[in-house]
């Protein structure tokens, strides 16, 4: 496997990136950097480390950083995770206000235990932490539980002072969405996964609308649905596919929730390098936060109509006997 961490790999512009992934040869993974400068979203991160976790450290070959940005990978902490010796010198800092390094997430109460040091480390704000808080928690009990991956999830964040947000990955090298999914639904492509898995009440779980007591399929329509309100990026990329909420327009004065998330305005490709696994990446802006429970009633407005429709539409189909 062989992957390259360029100058700049950020949602907006993160397709490039993907593309050049090696995923062949799983024996060995053999990383370069740009030569000048990094500088990468944490999904980037999360996603180098997930895969470092797959293979021996002695299989891992780094080529040595010369970029002057090379401290960065340091303190987010890539050599300590996949165990790879590294000579850069860094002067360490307290990282609160700044970012959360790399954090391998095996269970649920180290779940509660990243949550917990997670809001100080960022220094949020209440209406701030409660988005974020929910977000990863989800994303995270989503790896945890359908995923399936021996590695857990892979969690990095840093906050950016010039854009005044929080940028957050989460990735993992477990089943996959589509393979999750079609448990009870039949997704002929890892695309159509995405669209279902983004789809409020819908889940591998069961076949039933709304899901169950315990899975309702609500998360990842929550977190698409906070992006989109918030006019931030959210990016997910399974299997062979990718799905990218774009920012809406300053212009577009009022955001209407759609259940459908090809009804947003998104990007998408379905010819990438095959991920074994679910990488998520969200920005959040700062400036423009709303409150958790705004939103959160407006979301469960939009779920709870969804499913009536569905509901509806199903009952209304010609049954033949």
């Amino acid at each position: 496997m062989k992957i390259h961490l360029p100058n700049s790999a950020f949602l907006g512009n993160i397709d490039p990136f993907l593309r050049t992934l090696d995923i062949t040869n799983p024996d060995r993974l053999e990383i370069t950097t740009n030569e000048k400068w990094i500088s990468i979203h944490p999904i980037v991160l999360s996603m180098v480390a997930a895969i470092g976790l797959t293979i021996s450290p002695l299989k891992i070959h780094f080529k040595k950083p010369e970029a002057t940005s090379k401290h960065y990978l340091k303190r987010m902490g890539l050599f300590t995770l996949l165990k790879i010796p590294s000579d850069i010198k860094i002067t360490e800092h307290e990282p609160a206000g700044r970012f959360i390094p790399l954090t391998q997430i095996n269970d649920s109460s180290a779940l509660t235990k990243f949550i917990t040091n997670m809001v100080p480390l960022l220094h949020l704000k209440p209406k701030h932490s409660e988005s974020i808080r929910y977000i990863v928690s989800e994303l995270v009990r989503n790896a945890l539980e359908h995923s399936l991956s021996k590695h857990g999830a892979i969690v990095s964040a840093q906050y950016y002072k010039k854009s005044n947000s929080i940028r957050i990955g989460i990735a993992d090298t477990g089943l996959g969405i589509r393979k999750t999914i079609n448990h009870s639904h039949n997704a002929k492509s890892d695309l159509e996964a995405i669209q279902l898995a983004l789809s409020p009440g819908i889940t591998g779980a069961t076949k039933k609308e709304g899901g169950t007591e315990i899975n309702a399929g609500a998360g990842l329509f929550f977190i698409r649905s906070i992006a989109k309100v918030n006019r931030d990026y959210f990016m997910i990329y399974s299997g062979k596919a990718m799905y990218k909420l774009l920012k809406n327009k300053p212009t577009q004065k009022k955001i209407s929730l759609h259940s459908d998330p090809f009804m947003d305005r998104f990007s998408k490709d379905e010819n990438l390098p095959f991920w074994q696994g679910t990488a998520v990446g969200i920005d959040i802006s700062l400036e423009t936060t709303k409150e958790l429970s705004f939103l959160l009633d407006l979301i469960r407005e939009t779920y709870t109509t969804a499913i009536k429709e569905r509901k509806k539409a199903k009952y209304k189909k010609a049954r033949f006997i």
